[in-house]
């Protein structure tokens, strides 16, 4: 994960001095009568109440003239279901992005897994649905989902005209750069859709927990950052709506609430792909009763579900790449085992059940198609894909979202 930003006091000063003449940049006029840029905006477990704790004035002034929400991931409240969840409208069950890391019996001896480049470049396993980028594309949009997940592979066939190779140990401010540098391309190269992707907060909140001093500076950094990118489209005149998103937020762990799973099933009974806040469990041969039986009687913090039975307001089972049994422990307790030791213990985790309050996740929409000082109910993720359909200025695809939900942000 990216390294904190030393300079971060004079970084929050200086987004504090812009925070309030930046904004006015976003919304003014264009001389052009070209759609706006749409700008869509990840900061990766920012959770929704990180807005109010006086770190991120950037972040806050474009709440204030436009509109914020809690918004509710999907299950699992995991980084690569949820990206691509947003950007389709589609809930993982439906896109095949189930999980972080995943098996699929159609792609037999390949395990996806953020870390497998060659299996997050392979389209097969995005094809599933169709990203906001590849319809525009398709349009003649120019694109540039730059870090978002998916934005590697020619997802039918089709690549946006910019990507880049994650790189997470690029700092935030670089990340803004690279952005601001695709919009001085000429008129016909310049990208009308373009993402900006920060995972430090994800970091901090993992190693010393959400409500640690670290979340807060790393929240600061981003909230810098992005007042340098508002800084970079006003010196250009670029108009430009701004979607701020998260893809899940951050429960608070500790070893002490651990649910051992080598005490509920023999350790030769089953192989474990996931494990921590959510466990996707298969069962070896010869063994899928016994440990079915096992994992779905009663047990302390934890619930367990083979994938026919999981219930259906998570909106998840049917996918052939689920795990035969999903495990959910309660928010902020860990599934894990007596042989696994790590290097540091985990102070905060995501991937718990999606109506959580503590996985609630960031939004925020600023810009000349937004209305100032909107709070909207919270509503499911994947309603921000109709309202970037509508921003990018092309028809959706089927997608599960309701623009109803955002519609009263909207200025016109």
């Amino acid at each position: 994960m990216g390294a904190f930003q030393p300079e971060i006091a004079v970084r929050t000063i200086l987004a504090r001095l812009l925070a309030a003449v930046l904004l006015l940049g976003v919304a003014v006029p264009s001389v052009a009568a070209e759609r706006p840029l749409t700008v869509l905006i990840s900061i990766d477990a920012f959770r929704a109440d990180y807005l109010d704790r006086g770190v991120t004035p950037v972040l806050s002034g474009l709440a204030a003239h436009g509109a914020r929400a809690a918004m509710r991931p999907s299950f699992p409240s995991k980084t690569f279901p949820n990206h691509y969840t947003l950007v389709t409208g589609r809930r993982p069950d439906e896109t095949g992005i189930v999980a972080n890391n995943m098996r699929d019996p159609a792609i037999p001896g390949v395990t996806f897994g953020m870390g497998n480049r060659d299996a997050v470049r392979d389209a097969r396993w995005w094809d599933g649905a169709e990203p906001i980028w590849v319809t525009a594309e398709k349009a003649g949009i120019v694109t540039a989902p730059i870090f978002w997940p998916g934005s590697e592979a020619a997802i039918h066939g089709i690549r946006p005209h910019y990507f880049l190779a994650f790189d997470q140990n690029m700092a935030s401010d670089a990340r803004v750069d690279q952005d601001l540098a695709m919009l001085d391309k000429p008129a016909a190269e310049r990208p009308r859709f373009l993402t900006l992707y920060f995972d430090i907060v994800d970091t901090a909140g993992h190693r010393f927990g959400p409500d640690s001093n670290e979340v807060n500076q790393a929240a600061a950094t981003v909230d810098a950052a992005i007042g340098r990118l508002l800084a970079g489209l006003k010196m250009r005149g670029i108009v430009a709506n701004v979607v701020v998103v998260a893809d899940h937020g951050m429960a608070a762990t500790a070893p002490e609430r651990s649910i051992y799973l080598d005490d509920l099933i023999a350790k030769d009974a089953y192989k474990a792909l996931d494990m921590g806040p959510i466990g996707t469990i298969f069962p070896t041969a010869g063994h899928e009763a016994e440990v079915e039986a096992a994992l779905s009687a009663p047990h302390p913090h934890l619930q367990c579900w083979p994938k026919a039975k999981i219930p259906a307001q998570l909106h998840y089972g049917q996918n052939p790449r689920v795990a035969p049994i999903v495990c959910l422990p309660q928010t902020g307790w860990l599934l894990t085992t007596h042989d696994y030791h790590p290097k540091e213990p985990s102070r905060g985790e995501h991937g718990y059940d999606n109506a959580s309050p503590e996985m609630a996740a960031i939004f925020v929409a600023s810009g000349p198609a937004f209305r100032a000082g909107v709070r909207l109910k919270t509503f499911d993720n994947v309603d921000v894909y109709p309202l970037l359909a509508r921003l990018v200025g092309v028809a959706p695809e089927p997608n599960d979202g309701k623009f109803a939900d955002l519609a009263p942000a909207l200025a016109h």
